[in-house]
């Protein structure tokens, strides 16, 4: 039996069969998902809402090819074009525990499931909203998602995300104070994590906390 929403990312992959073997035209307004290329490997992503699909969108990379389809009676987003499952991976686990939203790999050809169940994340609720008046630190994450768990081990508490001019970053920190917006800036670059000082007026906070 085929599980997609009571499942949180494990590191899986998916049988074509099962993905692709049940149809429901009654209740698709979507087309159904295309299955992967040869030598392809994909990430489906269960978002049920326009929200959670804009919300994806945003913190993943723009050169990343998404498409919204249906597949298991589900409304999902299909992110295709990894020729490695270490890619896939990477970028399943941080969908599913930095985005919050379930995410499964697939590829043709394999032959079951993992049977490795857990709970469910609970899934960011998405409020966009200016940070206001300010500094605020950013870390570019992109092609390099563990960062999340660096700045978080640096920082000694939670991180944020956050969009700026269209990317989305960790936001370190939102603050009045200039000197300690240095003083964050200065420890994450000496760790070399590319860290940013921006007026964050500018900044769209996406989710006050990420965990990884």
């Amino acid at each position: 039996m085929c599980l997609f929403r009571h499942l949180s990312y494990v590191s899986f992959l998916l049988p074509i069969a099962c993905l692709f073997g049940t149809s429901n035209q009654a209740i698709a307004q979507l087309s159904d998902c295309s299955p992967p290329r040869p030598g392809e490997y994909l990430l489906f992503v269960l978002t049920e809402t326009t929200e959670e699909q804009q919300f994806l969108r945003r913190t993943l990379p723009k050169n990343i090819t998404l498409q919204v389809c249906r597949y298991l009676g589900d409304t999902v987003t299909r992110v295709g074009g990894f020729r490695r499952l270490e890619d896939a991976d990477r970028w399943g686990q941080f969908t599913n525990e930095i985005v919050g939203l379930y995410a499964a790999i697939a590829q043709p050809g394999t032959s079951g499931t993992s049977d490795r169940v857990t709970p469910p994340p609970t899934a960011p609720v998405y409020q966009p909203q200016a940070l206001g008046t300010g500094y605020a630190v950013l870390v570019d994450y992109f092609n390099r998602p563990e960062l999340a768990a660096q700045v978080q081990q640096a920082l000694g508490r939670d991180v944020g995300l956050a969009s700026y001019f269209s990317r989305s970053y960790l936001l370190a920190v939102h603050t009045q104070n200039e000197s300690e917006a240095n003083a964050i800036l200065r420890q994450l670059s000496d760790r070399g994590l590319g860290a940013i000082l921006v007026d964050s007026s500018r900044v769209i906070l996406l989710s006050p906390s990420v965990s990884y």
